[in-house]
């Protein structure tokens, strides 16, 4: 049984603790915290051991009324492996910390690539994490593109890829962000940071990526083209995407239009926080003109990477192939095809992993 630390539990260290604790060969170590808010509530209720980070803390927390287990440094130590979900360039910060216990880490994608061995993604490059001592879960948008062009590549090939990236503002919770009333390129130069992160997995794909922000905190929303090496056809490149785990196709009888109907979705079939762990994409938008292919897919940023650190702590660990730790993973999340099973059964089912700040980059 793996011993997992989480150093911060906000919006993506939360979604990593239970998703570790659903784990069969895994269990939560402890959730380190800088301040006692809502959330340090949330963790002691869920019988996470609650450290501090920062000794200078310990007295707030007291105040609070919160019983801590110890300092973080305490919790590395106990620790097989630690989740680094702390706001980006925090998590470089804590590197010196992690190597002093001689702990293997994992970074969120907030952080620089050479922060780590490896830039991580589960379907496309597990493997290269074997036995790392430090591992980056790419962004909540490189992990969505990595999980669409691995299986893109492997069939057809790609000769260029274009992506324009449509990002939310801010998360529902990040009220420092808000009130949001604007559209704008972000970064106005190309590409955006997007491209050379996916180059990172996937060093040798030709790609050009625009950003730009929109007032919106549910989703980020993707418009692919992509120029194939060989010939396919729309049907074909449909299959092949639902068949992948971590992709849904969204049939169009759904008649889900848009994020907010995609959300909801998610809660009435029983997902902890609403969350859509996969890739979603738009049936209907599945073009192909010649050897251009065309999509649409949304990308639950506070999500999504979720099942990617649960993959990376076994990369690093060594303790199962590619693919007997996703399905593992998948299994205990109930994943594979939650949202698209619960339509042929109308009573929701529980969720898997128990209901519980945005740590990573986008």
């Amino acid at each position: 049984m793996l011993k997992v630390g989480v150093n911060g539990y906000g919006t993506i260290g939360k979604r990593v603790a239970d998703a570790i604790r659903a784990q069969p060969d895994m269990s939560v170590a402890g959730v380190a915290k800088t301040s006692p808010n809502f959330e340090a509530k949330v963790a002691l209720e869920r019988g996470y051991p609650l450290y501090v980070v920062g000794e200078d803390g310990t007295d707030a927390f007291g105040a609070a009324g919160f019983d801590l287990a110890g300092t973080v440094d305490e919790l590395v130590a106990e620790s097989d492996v630690v989740v680094d979900a702390t706001p980006a360039g925090i998590g470089a910060e804590n590197a010196e910390l992690y190597r002093e216990h001689d702990t293997p880490a994992i970074f969120q994608g907030g952080e620089d690539a050479d922060v780590a061995e490896v830039s991580f993604n589960a379907r496309s490059n597990y493997e290269a994490a074997r036995g790392a001592e430090y591992v980056r879960v790419v962004s909540c948008n490189t992990t969505g593109l990595s999980r669409l062009f691995a299986p893109i590549l492997e069939e057809y090939g790609v000769e260029k890829a274009r992506v324009t990236l449509v990002r939310r503002g801010g998360d529902p919770g990040q009220t420092n962000r808000g009130p949001i009333n604007d559209t704008i390129p972000d970064p106005v130069e190309i590409p955006s940071h997007h491209g050379p992160d996916l180059n990172t997995v996937f060093p040798d794909i030709e790609v050009d990526t625009m950003g730009m922000k929109v007032p919106a905190t549910l989703m980020h929303t993707h418009a692919v083209n992509v120029t194939l090496e060989s010939e396919a056809d729309a049907e074909s490149v449909r299959e092949l995407l639902d068949a992948e785990s971590r992709l849904y196709v969204l049939p169009p009888e759904l008649d889900i239009d848009g994020a907010g109907k995609l959300k909801e979705f998610a809660q009435d079939a029983g997902r902890p926080r609403g969350d859509c762990w996969e890739n979603c994409i738009w049936g209907d938008s599945v073009t192909v003109e010649g050897r251009d292919l065309y999509l649409f897919q949304a990308i639950h940023q506070e999500a999504d990477v979720v099942p990617e650190n649960v993959d990376a702590i076994r990369a690093i660990a060594g303790t199962a192939d590619r693919a007997e730790s996703m399905t593992l993973t998948e299994d205990a999340l109930g994943l594979d095809g939650q949202i698209g099973r619960s339509m042929r059964d109308p009573v929701p089912q529980p969720p898997t992993v128990t209901d519980g700040g945005r740590d990573d980059a986008e």
